[in-house]
């Protein structure tokens, strides 16, 4: 049975042009060695027609499990050894490169992120059967459509492998999961395997840059940009000149960075990194209201962007113009006081200014969204105030990142069913009793009874898609909490004030 599996996996790579004719019978004996095989009945036919790679592999799963090459058979014992199985047929990272850089020179780089994109799912470091399964909609605001996803792509992990993952022995190497050190690392059980990770170089800034794309997407190309050597995520003028180079090489992508400090920023900032992509987000999108002509960078102007959160977008013909306006309103942020708008930088030494920059080359121009944040925390709002708010705390508490600040919402997997629940209880004859009796989606109370009051007409064949947009709209609120400036008359004028200072 593993023998014809093994086959029929040859065949799959060969299918997908992973492997060469030439490579079957040294393929055939690494995969028999991961798997602890003396011998084969038979190398892969030419007339094999293979199966999707989930089905293959899962039977390939089953067998190491009845034979006890799984010893618990958990998800990551799983992925610790399927991920090692498409090492194999993963091509060395030279040969990438090579690849890569020759499609660049005859097709361009839009066809070079092409074909890495779909060889990054040939091999299954981009799971598509796993990322198939998120829930993703549009939700129409009056800032524009607002993407949607719940996210179930990462697999959840039962009570036997977290506990072994805190028994197993940490290790400084890689120092993080975005070090460049990761390339056809084995993995472990608290840190997974990347056998097939490949990344593509890029300079960016004179400095040495790596290109790989992310393994849970959560938009078409999601790319992960990240530095050489394990350095902190800060926000610099160098900041701006990187992405801005990284768009003159790959102009068909966005690029943008998390902010650098702790609430506003990312999950990662021990290592600096970006995240790039071939989508348009709700943000780029976005109205253009007032502008302003940047003092002494001419040619240079910022516009407010009418979004929920406080959007400059600095844009001009010049590369080097913008960078130094973009470091100029930087600077002018990180030190701006409105105490009318309850804008403080400081609180003793310790700063709370910073920006999340996203880039795009858009019309012959270079284009910085820059998103104005501030990490202050208060007694009402402990985990901080511009960060969604204790009432929205039942769809979403964590932090407000690059991908959510730009429009797509990535939501917790529990909301699949908690929404599921939650609108079977609405079409009973006393929802309130339902709803409140019912310990998984009780938080979410108050907000259910006035979906239905706004819904009267919600239906058995309605409530999935109406509590979708209400979802949608609750995206929409958290945004304007993050948001330094209001979307009120006195927040835009304060917004106003702080642009005329520049």
């Amino acid at each position: 049975m593993i023998d014809a599996l093994l086959n029929e996996l040859i065949a799959y790579a060969k299918k997908k042009a992973l492997v060469e004719e030439e490579d079957i019978v040294f393929i055939k004996n690494q995969l028999m060695e991961k798997l602890g095989l003396q011998e084969s009945l038979e190398m892969p036919g030419a007339d094999l027609e293979p199966r999707e790679l989930p089905e293959i592999k899962a039977e390939i799963l089953a067998w190491a499990a009845e034979t006890g090459v799984l010893k618990d058979n958990t998800v990551t014992e799983q992925d610790l050894l399927d991920t090692k199985l498409m090492g194999v047929l993963a091509e060395r990272p030279s040969g990438i490169i090579s690849f890569f850089r020759q499609i660049q020179e005859e097709k361009g780089v839009e066809a070079a992120t092409a074909w890495f994109y779909k060889w990054n799912q040939d091999i299954d470091y981009i799971r598509r059967d796993r990322i198939a399964k998120n829930m993703s909609w549009r939700t129409p605001t009056e800032f524009g459509d607002l993407d949607i996803t719940i996210n179930l792509s990462k697999p959840e992990k039962d009570p036997k492998e977290i506990q072994a993952a805190k028994q197993a022995a940490t290790a400084n190497y890689p120092l993080c999961l975005l070090c460049r050190e990761n390339v056809g690392y084995a993995g472990r059980m608290n840190h997974p395997a990347r056998q097939n990770l490949r990344t593509i170089p890029v300079t960016l800034a004179e400095e040495n840059w790596h290109v790989q794309f992310s393994p849970y997407v959560y938009y078409h190309e999601h790319a992960i940009v990240l530095k050489a050597s394990h350095d902190p995520m800060k926000i610099t003028k160098q900041t701006f000149q990187r992405l801005l180079d990284f768009v003159e090489q790959y102009p068909h992508y966005f690029i943008g960075s998390n902010a650098d400090l702790p609430i506003v920023g990312g999950s990662i900032l021990s290592h600096d990194h970006y995240q790039a992509g071939k989508y348009e987000f709700p943000m780029a999108r976005a109205e253009e209201e007032e502008t302003v002509d940047v003092k002494h960078y001419s040619g240079v102007t910022a516009a407010k962007v009418k979004w929920p959160m406080s959007v400059l977008r600095v844009k001009g013909e010049n590369k080097n113009s913008v960078v130094e306006a973009s470091d100029y309103i930087l600077a002018q942020w990180k030190q701006y006081e409105d105490t009318t708008a309850e804008i403080y930088p400081f609180s003793g030494k310790e700063p709370h200014h910073t920006i999340t920059p996203i880039a795009r080359y858009r019309e012959g121009k270079y284009e910085l969204d820059l998103v104005l944040r501030n990490n202050r925390t208060s007694d009402e709002h402990p985990m901080g105030i511009f960060h969604p708010h204790q009432e929205v705390h039942h769809i979403k508490k964590e932090n407000i990142g690059l991908i959510e600040v730009m429009g797509l919402a990535v939501l917790p997997g529990r909301l699949k069913d908690e929404l599921q629940q939650l609108g079977e209880a609405l079409l009973t004859e006393e929802p309130e009793v339902e709803i409140a009796a019912n310990e998984t989606i009780s938080k979410h109370l108050n907000w259910a009874l006035e979906v239905k009051k706004r819904n009267p007409h919600i239906s058995l064949d309605n409530y999935q898609e109406i509590l979708q947009q209400e979802v949608g709209l609750i995206f929409a609120e958290i945004l304007g909490h993050s948001g330094v400036f209001k979307r009120s008359e006195e927040g835009q004028k304060a917004f106003v004030r702080f642009m005329e200072s520049l």
